[in-house]
């Protein structure tokens, strides 16, 4: 796991990065931390290394999936449900798809 932004080193400007690219992205493959450009002091773009990307991403897709379940317990919780046959045949009908 990545240890903490450092402000002093992962955070630089465009024109650094443009400078000196070779050497940012050789701290970034080292130190697996996000590096943030700046453009006029302000933050721009986040460079990140692959490995730690995906990670991120399935990290996402997992809260995403955990929140969708905890919503449908809810809504199974507070009546907000109806049976898998009404539910199809509702479709069916809305469709017009024969039985």
């Amino acid at each position: 796991m990545a240890s903490p932004i450092d402000i002093t080193k992962d955070i630089q400007s465009l024109t650094t990065f443009r400078r000196q690219s070779a050497a940012v992205l050789k701290q970034l493959q080292k130190n697996k931390r996000p590096v943030f450009l700046t453009v006029r002091g302000k933050p721009e773009l986040v460079l990140q290394d692959p490995e730690s990307y995906q990670r991120l991403v399935d990290l996402a897709e997992r809260v995403d999936t955990e929140d969708a379940i905890r919503r449908g317990l809810d809504d199974i919780a507070n009546g907000r449900t109806i049976p898998a046959k009404e539910a199809f045949a509702k479709v069916r009908k809305k469709h017009g798809i024969p039985r």
